[in-house]
């Protein structure tokens, strides 16, 4: 009876160990992915995405940790706008830091109005990096029905409008969600920024300039995680 026991309690501690070893394997691969930056030989040019969300953000030590350039997101839609555009776009130059502009793009709303709210508060400065539309809302959602091929139309618009505006072609921020509904790098000839944690992405069919390589770096210089994006060579 008593070796019963003995052996009973022998199974419920290497339950036990192998339970904690699990968990801390769980923790370190956390901490692993959310720290994970690309190689800087590979890439030597790296930089973040920033937004209100991101909250304060300490400019000075975002440049220290290995930053070049900063897209900041500036408008949404036809209407909406990062409430910290303005104020980040200043504190980020007075970084040294090389700074562009994201719009995220409606499929709902037509072009011309989004990119009179991008032009709006976006100042013409060739300084300024490429604007960049980010296409992942896809028009399924829409209140009404939008085809495909306005879809396209829309987007032409918008993208000849701020491209006026900037004086430079715009960089297509493409969701794989995005690209496989519309196809949208096949039709465009823009250079592409692909998002996908880790692995390089190869949705887009061919090569990206931009890649966003870690959406949620976790780091000590703004109250959230930032997204971590590196470009080609």
């Amino acid at each position: 009876m008593a070796r019963r026991k003995t052996g009973g309690r022998g199974r419920w501690r290497a339950a036990a160990a192998l339970l904690l070893l699990t968990l801390l394997a769980a923790a370190y691969g956390w901490w692993w992915l959310h720290h994970w930056r690309p190689d800087r030989g590979a890439y030597p040019a790296q930089g973040a995405e920033v937004g209100a969300e991101n909250g304060v953000v300490d400019w000075p030590a975002l440049k220290a940790r290995g930053a070049g350039f900063v897209y900041l997101d500036a408008s949404a839609s036809a209407f909406a706008r990062d409430p910290a555009f303005t104020r980040n776009l200043e504190d980020a130059r007075a970084a040294k830091l090389r700074v562009g502009a994201v719009h995220r793009y409606d499929p709902c709303q037509p072009g011309d109005r989004q990119a009179a709210n991008f032009v709006t508060l976006v100042p013409r400065d060739a300084a300024l990096l490429p604007p960049a539309v980010a296409l992942s809302r896809l028009a399924v959602d829409c209140p009404v029905r939008v085809t495909d091929a306005a879809v396209q139309s829309e987007l032409t618009i918008f993208l000849n409008q701020i491209e006026t505006h900037t004086g430079k072609p715009a960089l297509m921020q493409l969701s794989a969600g995005f690209e496989r509904r519309y196809a949208i790098a096949a039709r465009f000839d823009r250079e592409l920024w692909l998002v996908r944690d880790l692995l390089q992405p190869d949705y887009a069919g061919r090569p990206w300039a931009l890649w966003t390589a870690n959406a949620a770096l976790s780091a000590e210089v703004s109250e959230h995680p930032l997204r971590w994006v590196v470009a080609r060579r």
